[in-house]
């Protein structure tokens, strides 16, 4: 008998995540696999840039099903999301609902599938910042608190879990799926437009991204972030793909840097490809420091707390905090050479999606 799986995505970070999962239970289905997938995008993300340019890049499929909730707060967001897959629900009913991540649509579809008494399964479970007054940390408090099934990408997650009272035969330590979804597609990684366009080379110039609202909401907070980085780098271009979010407050806070290149969002190979060949990556991001750590890349997290310790005791991460008086001496060490090199963390390898899927079969198997 065939067993439905209901795949959530609804922002960018999700995309390269269930993209290897698609990938391992498509290949298993050629295999003979009974089991199917419904995917289903809650439409939290909708703009191009954001969300569908990812689907085309990565080759993931058109959605069975599109929530279309659009813009609102995150309060707002929730509510649509969870009525509407409620909706979809009673209407055809999974097998087991698959989350992702940490963002809005993660948390809603949890809620929605337990009141209809559908398991779910959260992939990266147990991650944690401490830090509440971030929205994904709280989206992530909930969804392991109600989720049947953690897939974890650390030992640091796991233990997370354990300490919140998680079985162990619920952890189900797998890896990065994200991490997978970049190694098969490296080799697709390609020049952005503003490579050639103002003469970029390699490891001579920085990537920056920034969207957390403690770093972009007030304007002075912001202000003074961006001209503390580019005043830091010594007069190398810094190349700033700016969110939504950002872009907002930016308009209000005068004449930006003449180092800081503003552009849109890109693709996932063009951003990539920017990365891959940076002197560093400053961001706020906890995916990007992931990211990273693979491509060997220095990585500079402005945040006072990560819910990716790996990224630091292991890889290529190092947390500068959000006080731009402090960020130089971070800076002086990468410019003489003294950055660390990292490792690649356990089970990073590209295969965390085909042992999602080893599990989910037996899971669905009971």
């Amino acid at each position: 008998m065939e067993r439905t799986i209901d795949i959530i995505a609804g922002a960018r970070p999700n995309f390269m995540k269930v993209a290897a999962i698609i990938d391992a239970i498509s290949a298993a289905a050629a295999r003979g696999s009974r089991l199917r997938f419904r995917l289903i995008h809650t439409g939290q993300h909708y703009d191009r840039n954001m969300s569908a340019s990812f689907f085309d890049q990565l080759g993931i499929p058109q959605p069975n099903l599109n929530l279309e909730v659009g813009s609102g707060t995150a309060a707002e967001q929730a509510g649509a999301i969870m009525v509407r897959y409620e909706r979809a629900l009673a209407l055809d009913r999974s097998d087991l609902c698959l989350v992702v991540g940490d963002v809005t649509s993660t948390m809603a579809c949890a809620i929605s599938a337990q009141k209809c008494r559908v398991p779910v399964a959260h992939v990266e479970a147990g991650i944690r910042s401490g830090d509440w007054t971030m929205p994904e940390e709280i989206n992530r408090l909930v969804t392991d608190a109600i989720s049947n099934f953690y897939f974890t990408t650390s030992e640091f997650a796991n233990a997370n879990l354990r300490q919140n009272g998680a079985d162990e035969k619920q952890i189900l330590f797998v890896g990065n799926t994200m991490i997978d979804t970049l190694l098969k597609h490296r080799p697709q990684f390609r020049r952005p437009e503003i490579w050639d366009r103002i003469g970029l080379r390699e490891s001579g110039y920085f990537v920056l991204t920034i969207h957390r609202p403690s770093n972009v909401d007030d304007e002075k907070t912001l202000n003074t972030l961006i001209r503390g980085i580019a005043k830091c780098v010594r007069g190398r271009a810094v190349i700033f793909p700016v969110h939504p979010r950002t872009a907002r407050k930016l308009a209000g806070i005068g004449e930006i840097p003449s180092n800081l290149h503003l552009i849109e969002p890109m693709g996932y190979f063009e951003f990539n490809f920017l990365v891959e060949h940076a002197m560093a990556v400053i961001t706020d991001s906890g995916g990007i420091t992931e990211e990273a750590t693979v491509l060997g890349v220095p990585c500079m997290t402005v945040r006072d707390s990560t819910e990716r310790p790996e990224t630091i005791a292991l890889g290529t991460n190092v947390m500068i905090g959000t006080e731009a008086s402090k960020f130089e001496p971070h800076f002086t060490r990468l410019f003489a050479g003294q950055w660390k090199k990292g490792q690649v963390p356990p089970l990073w390898d590209g295969h965390a999606g085909e042992r999602i899927v080893k599990h989910l079969e037996c899971i669905l198997a009971e």
